[in-house]
């Protein structure tokens, strides 16, 4: 079971944002990762509960942050509820979306498992719901994903093999790349794995 920390920053001026601290394991319905995020003085900012099913589907989500929730899950698409800080003003979205998304690296590691790709496959469109800090506001954005690098590298408890991506904003043009071996985020903009415990699980083959 992966367990560790991100150091989290702004992706544009590096501004420290805090750590988040997760573990994540393959279980009978797919994959679950739980994390705890922190500010950099320490102080609680939120958490992510997610698991996917054994196609990278999300089955349950439920992320807190600054007092906010969201529940969802595929169906129909997507479909979430996000409860404000009362919890008198609870709203309902649906998107025809493939996944969710948010600053939580379990999210990288997500589209790669539902995408499946391959260095010979085409770049990939995906559509998102993504719900961004502080309040958990839902946004619908889409992305191009391509797996431009797949390598072996030789470790203790054998080959690790890291993937490289190239994930494209179709709205805005931007483009960056995400660095995962198995179910952790190595390297993301804005993203940095700090400490490993355990070695990351094997990613499911995409002919599985």
């Amino acid at each position: 079971m992966p367990r560790g920390r991100y150091s989290l920053h702004d992706p544009h001026d590096h501004t420290p944002l805090g750590d988040e601290h997760f573990h994540c394991a393959p279980g009978p319905s797919g994959w679950r990762y739980v994390s705890q995020t922190t500010a950099t003085s320490g102080d609680h900012l939120g958490s992510v509960d997610l698991t996917l099913d054994d196609l990278g589907r999300p089955i349950r989500l439920e992320l807190h942050a600054s007092s906010w929730q969201v529940r969802g899950a595929a169906l129909d698409g997507v479909t979430w509820v996000r409860t404000d800080p009362t919890g008198a003003y609870a709203t309902e979205g649906n998107v025809r979306a493939h996944t969710f998304s948010g600053t939580s690296p379990a999210f990288l590691v997500a589209t790669s498992r539902l995408l499946r790709l391959t260095p010979a496959s085409p770049a990939t469109r995906v559509r998102l719901v993504t719900f961004t800090d502080p309040v958990l506001a839902p946004r619908t954005v889409d992305q191009s994903w391509a797996l431009v690098d797949s390598e072996a590298h030789a470790t203790d408890s054998g080959p690790l093999i890291v993937e490289e991506y190239q994930v494209n904003a179709l709205d805005t043009g931007e483009q960056h790349t995400v660095h995962i071996a198995g179910d952790v985020v190595l390297a993301a903009p804005g993203i940095q794995l700090e400490d490993l415990e355990t070695p990351p699980s094997r990613t499911p083959s995409p002919d599985a």
